[in-house]
């Protein structure tokens, strides 16, 4: 866990694609002004041209992944990460101490309070959305653990409808993640987003009433 002069209560939320953690943790930062980190975030900044995460990809990667002004072409990336599970782990060997990195300064930057705004301060815990926290083997850096759940037909539907893909690149894309199920079973706390959203967040309120965030 990350080291800190003032203790803070670290949440990583995670799940699996198209379970809707995004969805859940901007509800969570919006209706509760909890800080919130997003590792999506952190690792698309990381590739921009000539940022870290990109040099260590340009070293690797054949040309055709990158466009003619230098970027990476992500949606053929992506569609590659899926199919290739070697390829796939090759990026988190090189993404992911990067990533962690930046994460552990972010979170010292809002405990000190460098990137807080003039009237945001630290209210409650800080939530970080970590989608491959358990393939990274990230559980020691937080201090609880939410897991989103849906249905596997549900999140099928959504990465469809998300990413204008077909059904079976859908399905690939799950797969390459580790079962939601085992990820349900190793979490503090479960929210079920498989229905109504309203519903989602009458449990997220529930969650916040309780005394988990303390």
């Amino acid at each position: 866990m990350v080291e800190q002069q003032i203790k803070q209560q670290i949440i990583g939320i995670t799940g699996g694609i198209g379970s809707g953690k995004s969805s859940v943790c901007s509800f969570l930062s919006e209706e509760y002004r909890f800080p919130l980190l997003s590792l999506d975030i952190i690792c698309r900044d990381l590739l921009r041209p000539q940022e870290a995460g990109w040099r260590a990809l340009r070293d690797f990667l054949p040309d055709a992944y990158f466009t003619r002004k230098g970027e990476l072409d992500r949606q053929r990336f992506r569609r590659r990460l899926f199919a290739d599970s070697a390829l796939r782990s090759q990026v988190d060997t090189v993404l992911h101490p990067l990533a962690r990195q930046e994460m552990e300064q972010q979170i010292a930057s809002l405990i000190t309070g460098l990137d807080a705004g003039p009237d945001a301060g630290l209210n409650g815990p800080i939530l970080i959305e970590i989608p491959l926290l358990f393939e990274a083997g990230w559980q020691e850096s937080v201090d609880m653990i939410i897991v989103v759940y849906a249905d596997m037909a549900v999140r099928l539907q959504r990465i469809m409808q998300r990413d204008q893909v077909s059904e079976e690149q859908a399905k690939k894309a799950v797969t390459a993640q580790q079962c939601l199920r085992e990820k349900a079973a190793s979490a503090d706390h479960v929210i079920d987003n498989t229905g109504l959203w309203e519903q989602t967040c009458s449990q997220v309120r529930e969650l916040v009433a309780s005394d988990f965030f303390s």
